[in-house]
């Protein structure tokens, strides 16, 4: 079974990230062949300052491995590393119906979010569907939001598969739905666009004041609160927190005489230790950067011989290529 997921270097990674993305894909290196990129072309479509996206792409470097991806059981990499999935690209889009796109929910969420439209945002999911396709990917691990991309890159795999013959595998996501949405500060989904993120690495203050202005109502400490399980503090608890002090926190809060800012407290707290071997880790891989190049060359140049295998079979069936 090979395993294909991406994360963008457009900022900080954060708990979103880490709960949606990275912590299913590093629990799944032992179950295929996992192939993890940064993708740096994704980035282009909302970042346009190149040294913040060279910088934010040794940032991802850095977290991923940090948290516990292993380049000997992965390949890791940047996805302009090969250059080969934009090749295949144009390919599918010379077969991807406009409305399939037109439809897309995520565009035009960023748009109502206020981020500049382009083509690049439009055309998003067909170079998500050729980073996905060109290593014959079989399980995509995807956070809710993108589970709509997976759907309509596996409807462009049939299209080309209809069209030219049988070339490419069809892929099959796979969503945890119990994080399927991490919540951001203000209740939104967590994202690094909206400005509602909590980083998973970052300065101690910093993140401290961010969880404690996690978007509350105005009820007492002392008023009950039947709806604790919907609350923004508690939702990430669960996530960083053993699962019976979570509870516990909740129980607090459901019969009353639980602050917020002491609810808030003990999520900094619980969420800083869940990161403090990773934060370690990350500061010995920051005082090696030439083994973190070494791990993206290396890992990029075995991507590409799979690539350019997979490329070379569409363009023989599209006549691209002669057989």
């Amino acid at each position: 079974m090979r395993i294909l997921s991406g994360i963008q270097p457009s900022g900080a990674l954060h708990l979103g990230n880490y709960f949606g993305m990275m912590k299913p894909g590093i629990e799944l290196q032992d179950k295929g062949e996992a192939f993890y990129f940064i993708a740096d072309y994704h980035s282009m479509t909302s970042l346009f300052d190149a040294e913040e996206r060279r910088q934010n792409t040794l940032g991802v470097a850095l977290d991923f491995l940090a948290c516990g991806l292993d380049p000997k059981k992965s390949l890791f990499f940047r996805q302009s590393g090969v250059p080969e999935v934009t090749e295949l690209t144009w390919i599918l889009s010379s077969v991807t119906p406009m409305g399939l796109l037109e439809r897309c929910t995520s565009y035009k969420d960023k748009i109502a979010k206020g981020i500049s439209p382009n083509h690049g945002l439009f055309a998003y999911p067909v170079l998500m569907a050729a980073d996905i396709l060109i290593y014959d990917s079989n399980l995509v691990p995807v956070g809710q939001d993108q589970k709509q991309h997976i759907e309509i890159t596996r409807d462009i795999a049939v299209k080309f598969n209809e069209t030219y013959g049988q070339t490419f595998l069809i892929p099959e996501p796979q969503i945890r739905a119990e994080v399927a949405k991490v919540p951001g500060i203000d209740g939104e989904k967590m994202s690094k666009s909206y400005g509602n993120a909590i980083e998973i690495f970052g300065d101690e203050k910093a993140l401290r004041k961010k969880v404690m202005s996690i978007k509350m109502d105005s009820r007492t400490p002392q008023e009950p609160k039947p709806d604790a399980d919907q609350n923004l503090a508690i939702q990430l608890l669960r996530l960083v927190a053993p699962g019976d002090v979570a509870l516990q926190y909740e129980d607090r809060l459901r019969a009353g005489g639980l602050g917020y800012g002491d609810l808030k407290k003990a999520l900094f707290e619980q969420y800083w230790h869940y990161f403090a071997r990773a934060r370690a880790k990350r500061a010995e891989l920051a005082a090696n950067m030439d083994y973190v190049h070494q791990v993206l060359t290396e890992s990029a140049a075995k991507a590409r011989s799979v690539a350019q295998k997979v490329l070379k079979r569409a363009k023989v069936a599209s006549g691209l290529d002669p057989r």
